[in-house]
């Protein structure tokens, strides 16, 4: 059995929320209409047509919130910072009452002896800025500059480990080509033009905070999956190198200075030849002093003709009778192994970190508590293969549980349920899983 103390005394343990699924008060104290807000109204976008205004109203209770992460033994508190509570239009005016709460928040933390570590977009993109064009305009860089400024400036004296955007290829994919998240436009253009400009924020946002923030800790946070092509079929080994381009490749190695990956695809290759100039490159380009990793499932990959441009398909997990979770994520620890060995391989990472993972389940409510005994049997194989790399030698500063409670989970709405802590949203009463309370007795152990 693996013990919390195997990762040695400098490794933290956190757990990970976002400003859209736990605030609430949407429309309340100056916050301004973000993209999920307008998003959510949208008939038959949201499972069960599930809304924002009230969520797990953390925005009330966060002191009550904060306190029960540090009760359940963890030393880090990953939040964000809602772009349009604190700048209502994306620029410009600035709504003090937001900016109080995220020193309240702030401070929070600090008494429970819990160290902040603050995501400055987690999605939730000013409405006011999309109507103008949102991530495929090049205007939303210089609103998105002004955003990370204020936030350096009033909260870098008290925090010091920052994480600029949380899983650029996740919200530019499914918001601006797959239309299945807000803002919900679909089509390449759209994409490459919200791939780039986010790319381009990326960067910006580290230097605004190296340049602002003394004694900074700057990160940014991709989401990962080891793509496995379903035969070794050329076919297939090319439909899976086109997918693991785009999910694992496509935002990393700008960052690095390595510009786009473009090579063995047309589409690709044309669009990373757009943006390869040295003043591209350099743009691109910032020294994070760590990547995060966000890990929840492989993909398995077959070739299909049908799909425009990338022409692969996912094999679901069960389909080739693979354990998976409630949301059908096929549950492979020895993929999350290889993932993080993937990015380590890059020479100018300096450190990763795990800033997501977790799974959802239906628990088991019930007089003696709620069960959720798969969820723990999922932590304890992800994390002894997280020890495996780690006792490898690779530099992983810490790892990140999402999340603290049953949450807003996006389009699903309020069904995907991966809290340590379930929450009764009809009275907001909280009741730590049998899986928040194993974290407890591990993270003393």
């Amino acid at each position: 059995m693996i013990k919390a103390s195997d990762f040695g005394n400098d490794f933290s343990w956190g757990v990970a929320v976002a400003a859209a699924q736990i605030e609430g008060a949407a429309e309340l104290y100056g916050k301004g209409p973000s993209i999920w807000d307008t998003f959510s109204k949208r008939s038959g976008k949201i499972k069960k047509g599930h809304l924002l205004q009230v969520t797990c109203d953390f925005y009330h209770r966060y002191q009550e919130d904060i306190a029960l992460v540090k009760s359940l033994g963890f030393d880090v508190f990953r939040f964000s910072i809602s772009w349009p509570r604190v700048l209502p239009l994306g620029q410009g005016q600035i709504n003090q009452d937001g900016i109080r709460f995220y020193h309240d928040v702030i401070d929070a933390c600090l008494l429970n002896g819990l160290v902040p570590y603050v995501t400055l977009y987690h999605w939730d993109l000013p409405e006011a800025l999309e109507v103008e064009g949102g991530w495929t305009a090049y205007a939303v860089n210089h609103a998105f500059n002004e955003f990370v400024s204020l936030c350096a400036r009033e909260y870098g004296d008290k925090v010091k480990n920052w994480i600029v955007l949380n899983e650029p290829f996740g919200f530019t994919s499914l918001g601006y080509m797959l239309g299945v998240h807000a803002p919900g436009k679909t089509g390449l253009t759209n994409f490459f033009s919200a791939v780039h400009h986010t790319a381009i924020a990326q960067a910006d946002g580290g230097r605004i905070l190296r340049a602002e923030v003394s004694g900074a800790n700057i990160g940014t946070s991709f989401s990962c999956s080891e793509i496995i092509p379903y035969t070794q079929s050329e076919p297939d080994l090319i439909a899976a190198k086109r997918v693991d381009c785009l999910m694992n490749r496509l935002f990393i190695e700008p960052a690095l200075g390595m510009g786009y990956p473009g090579a063995d695809w047309e589409v690709m290759e044309k669009f990373s030849i757009q943006h390869s100039t040295w003043r591209h490159t350099e743009r691109l380009t910032f020294d994070f002093d760590f990547i995060g990793l966000q890990n929840y499932f492989p993909l398995t990959i077959k070739y299909n003709a049908f799909i425009p441009v990338v022409q692969a398909w996912e094999v679901k997990a069960k389909n080739r009778k693979k354990p998976h979770t409630a949301m059908g994520w096929e549950i492979n620890a020895d993929s999350f192994y290889n993932i993080i060995k993937q990015f380590a391989a890059y020479p100018n990472i300096k450190k990763l970190m795990i800033t997501e993972n977790g799974a959802a389940y239906h628990d088991k409510i019930a007089t003696t508590g709620i069960h959720d005994a798969d969820r723990i049997a999922y932590f304890e194989l992800y994390l002894s293969a997280l020890l495996r790399a780690k006792n490898e030698g690779l530099n992983i500063s810490g790892y990140m549980a999402w999340t603290l409670m049953d949450n807003f989970e996006w389009a699903e709405g309020f069904n995907a349920r991966f809290g340590l802590v379930h929450n009764d949203f009809k009275t907001q009463k909280r009741t730590v899983k049998d899986s928040g309370h194993w974290f407890r007795n591990f993270l003393s152990s």
